[in-house]
């Protein structure tokens, strides 16, 4: 678990609350684009998308806000390769 009381724990806080919040801005994003959006840029379906971007969001959780924990990383990386691909592509 993170130690609030030390520099390095409030950053690495900080820095998994950002994250946070990265993941959940893609699962809201994902729920509101239309699954027509997505096929048209050649990329997972919705249902895809959206339970990963859900397994990302609970993996953040627990892994307890822990930026660098597995379960985090790897829903990150997720959250961030729909954001480049869809969000970024469809602007």
């Amino acid at each position: 678990m993170l130690e609030l009381g030390s520099v390095q724990g409030s950053l690495s806080l900080i820095i998994g609350l950002a994250l946070f919040v990265v993941k959940a801005f893609a699962l809201v994003d994902c729920v509101g684009r239309p699954a027509s959006k997505l096929e048209s840029l050649d990329t997972l379906p919705k249902r895809t998308w959206l339970i990963i971007l859900v397994l990302a969001l609970l993996g953040h959780i627990i892994s307890g806000f822990n930026p660098l924990g597995l379960l985090s990383l790897i829903g990150t990386v997720a959250a961030l390769v729909y954001l480049a691909q869809v969000r970024g592509s469809s602007n």
